[in-house]
């Protein structure tokens, strides 16, 4: 008889870790009287982003004045950007319109794995950037050489590319976990603190493998981007000319923006330990950096960018005529 009721529990258990073949993701179910509005809201500030970025992406590739390393760059974090909003904002609006947050396990696998992936590349392609104007403010004479256009498709190459084997062996070394209990993510998303939550038995090493990830590439970055952002002010303040030390300083103003921005928030998700991770404020974050930074950023790159305004009025003019 016991016999017969440990196969029943041993039976119970597979089962219960062999059904759940999906999750249910509950986005903003705690607000459902705000559902239509938050539609509407996302829609536009999706469509936002992929039309303003999109015309960062054609004013830096026809505009002659704009053939430069730093809008070469620009172009490519503004693609990333539409990637990047494109992985979470449309399954999040499908949710919010259908009022269902179920997500396959592969699907879920794979939002995530693109996140990360398109986040890693955000973090590097930043540190290019200040690299970048590093070189261009402390070492203008040799500047054309080092930042030719071969190492500069080299750099953005890496950018994209390096961190991928990385974000695939990791999201499959969290997927591979057994997940025996609730299946309900309290997220808008698969993000990787939430969904590490929901797995089952020891998962100290999966922690300890986010926090060494994330340490290689938010905090070197970030690093390497603090050591360049000092390099860089203490040229610009050596400067004689009062007009250059402020034309110096708004080539870089905007990008310095953008990192804190993204490195704060990205900082407080993935190097915050686990116990102490609030889901509500979680959410909040994550609503932060997978949503608002990225409408931010064209923005903050074009209304303070004389450069980009110019080719802005020169497009405009052109099909206006």
């Amino acid at each position: 008889m016991k016999i017969h009721k440990d196969g029943e529990s041993i039976k119970k258990g597979i089962s219960n870790i062999t059904t759940l073949m999906e999750f249910v993701l509950l986005g903003f179910s705690d607000i459902p009287n705000l559902h239509w509005t938050l539609f509407g809201i996302f829609l536009v500030i999706y469509l936002t982003i992929l039309m303003c970025n999109s015309i960062i992406i054609l004013v830096t590739r026809i505009d002659s004045a704009l053939q430069t390393p730093m809008y070469f760059f620009l172009g490519n974090l503004s693609f990333l950007e539409i990637c990047y909003v494109t992985v979470t904002i449309p399954r999040m609006l499908m949710d919010l319109l259908t009022q269902k947050g179920n997500i396959s396990f592969f699907a879920c696998a794979a939002q995530m794995c693109f996140v990360l992936m398109f986040g890693g590349s955000e973090c590097l392609l930043l540190t290019v950037m200040a690299y970048d104007r590093y070189v261009a403010i402390c070492n203008p004479l040799h500047y054309p050489l080092i930042m030719n256009h071969k190492v500069c498709v080299q750099l953005v190459t890496v950018s994209w590319i390096s961190g991928v084997p990385v974000v695939i062996g990791q999201t499959c070394q969290i997927f591979s976990l057994p997940f025996c209990g609730s299946n309900t993510i309290n997220h808008f998303f698969c993000d990787l603190p939430p969904v590490l939550k929901l797995a089952c038995g020891d998962t100290f090493v999966n922690e300890i493998a986010v926090y060494v990830v994330a340490v290689i590439f938010v905090m070197v970055p970030f690093l390497l981007i603090v050591v360049s952002y000092g390099k860089i002010i203490s040229s610009i303040l050596k400067l004689s000319s009062a007009k250059g030390r402020a034309k110096a300083f708004s080539t870089c103003s905007s990008h310095l923006i953008v990192v804190i921005l993204f490195y704060g928030t990205a900082t407080i998700t993935y190097l915050q330990p686990k116990p102490n991770q609030s889901e509500g404020v979680g959410k909040l974050i994550s609503l932060f950096y997978t949503v608002l930074i990225p409408t931010l950023n064209p923005i903050i790159y074009t209304l303070r960018n004389k450069d980009i305004m110019v080719a802005l009025r020169k497009l405009l003019t052109k099909i206006l005529i």
